[in-house]
C-alpha cells in the first residue's frame, strides 16, 4: 500500500520555513541526472529491464536507512492512482515525464520533501534537492553528497571525455541542472522582463514556466535554471547561476521600489482589487487565480498587504492546481466544477464565506 500522505497535505514541510531573498525567489532546485552502466537508458529498456533498476536503486535509500536527511519512502507509480500522481507533480515532487513516459517508474521521497530521487524517469537516477528562498550552493551540496551515496553502491555510465552520459544530449557532462523559482511581478509590470530574459539567455541560462520547459510562466514566476552540463564544472554552473540571480534579484527589487516611488496608489489599488475578487468571486480560472495571488503576494512584500502569509500563499498556489481541488473536494471535477470550487477555496482561506 502506497503512502499517501505526500499527496495529502498541500505544503510540503520545506517550504515553512524562509531562506534568503525569499520576498523574490521562491524555491532553489538542485537536480543531478545519472545512468547506470551497461542498462538500456529508461527510454529504450523493456520493463523486465526497468525493474532491475528499480531493484537495484530503490534499496540504497530505502525507508530502513538513514543517509542524514530523514527516512525515504518509496512510492511506485504503477500503484497510485492517476490523481495521486497529478498531485505529486503539481507539487514539483516528480516531472510530468515520469507520469507520461516511464515504465517502472518510482519516487524516494523524505519526511519533508526536500529530497526527490526519481527512478526509470527519462533516466535511471534523477536526484532533486528542494530549498526555500536562495540557497544554491546548500542545494547544490545535498544533491552531491545523496549522489555519492549512490555511486558508492553502483556504477555510473560515463565517459571520460563526454562526462556522464545521459538520454538527452542536453545533460551530457555534469548532469547538473540548478534552478531558481523567482516572483518577478515589478519586470513584468515594468516591461522590462523580455530585456532582462534575453540577457539571460546570452549567459548560457534559460528561463521556464514554473513545470519546466514547455510550460507558461504563470503568476509572474519564472524558473532560471542553466542550459549547458557540459564543458562547464559543476562550481562553475552553480556560480554563474548565482551571481546571474543576484542580478535579477537586483532588478526586481529596484523595480519594485520604482512602482512605489511613481504609482503607489495605481499599484495598491491593483494589489486591493485582486484581493477583493479573490475573496468574493463565485468562479475562478486558474490562470486568473495565479496572476492575482500574485498581486497579494507582492503586497504582502511591499507591505501593503499584512496578511495572509507567505506561507498561506504557497499553499494556496498548490491548493488551487486542478489535481489537489480534486483530492481535497474527493470527487472528479470538470472543468467548470474546478472554478467553483477554486473560488470558494480562495474565499474560505481569505476569510470571506458566502
Amino acid at each position: 500500500m502506497p503512502d499517501l500522505r505526500f499527496t495529502e497535505q498541500a505544503l510540503s514541510e520545506w517550504m515553512r520555513s524562509g531562506g534568503s531573498h525569499s520576498e523574490i525567489v521562491i524555491s532553489t532546485r538542485v537536480r543531478i541526472a545519472r545512468n547506470i552502466q551497461h542498462h538500456p537508458f529508461p527510454l529504450l529498456a523493456t520493463k523486465n529491464q526497468a525493474d532491475e533498476i528499480l531493484d537495484v536503486l530503490a534499496p540504497v535509500v530505502d525507508q530502513n536507512q538513514e543517509t542524514g536527511y530523514g527516512t525515504f519512502h518509496l512510492l511506485k507509480l504503477d500503484e497510485l492512482e492517476e490523481l495521486d500522481k497529478k498531485v505529486l507533480v503539481e507539487k514539483h515532487l516528480i516531472s510530468p515525464n515520469l507520469v507520461n513516459d516511464s515504465r517502472s517508474g518510482a519516487v524516494l521521497l523524505n519526511e519533508d520533501e526536500s529530497v526527490s530521487i526519481m527512478i526509470n524517469e527519462e533516466d535511471h537516477l534523477r536526484i532533486q534537492c528542494l530549498f526555500p528562498g536562495f540557497q544554491v550552493q546548500e542545494a547544490w551540496e545535498r544533491a552531491t553528497a545523496i549522489d555519492d551515496i549512490f555511486e558508492e553502491t553502483v556504477d555510473y555510465a560515463f565517459d571520460d571525455r563526454r562526462g556522464y552520459l545521459t538520454s538527452c544530449p542536453t545533460n551530457v557532462g555534469t548532469g547538473l541542472r540548478a534552478s531558481v523559482m523567482m516572483h518577478l511581478p515589478a519586470l513584468v509590470m515594468t516591461q522590462q522582463i523580455s530585456r532582462i530574459l534575453s540577457a539571460v539567455n546570452q549567459v548560457g541560462l534559460t528561463a521556464r514556466g514554473i513545470y519546466g520547459e514547455g510550460s507558461e510562466a504563470a503568476g509572474n514566476v519564472f524558473q532560471i535554471s542553466n542550459q549547458i552540463t557540459l564543458g562547464q564544472t559543476e562550481a562553475e554552473i552553480i556560480d554563474n547561476l548565482h551571481g546571474v540571480a543576484v542580478q535579477i534579484i537586483e532588478h526586481e527589487s529596484n523595480a519594485r521600489q520604482r512602482l512605489l516611488d511613481d504609482s503607489a496608489l495605481r499599484i495598491t489599488d491593483r494589489i486591493m482589487r485582486s484581493y477583493g475578487i479573490l475573496s468574493y468571486a463565485a468562479v475562478m480560472e486558474l490562470k486568473e487565480a495565479s496572476q492575482r495571488l500574485s498581486d497579494i503576494r507582492l503586497g504582502v512584500d511591499l507591505g501593503i498587504l499584512k496578511a495572509p502569509s507567505i506561507s498561506v500563499l504557497n499553499e494556496l498556489n498548490v491548493k488551487t492546481q486542478p489535481g489537489f481541488l480534486q483530492k481535497m473536494f474527493g470527487e472528479k471535477l470538470s472543468s467548470a466544477e474546478c472554478d467553483m470550487y477554486r473560488a470558494k477555496l480562495l474565499r474560505d482561506t481569505l476569510g470571506t464565506t458566502h
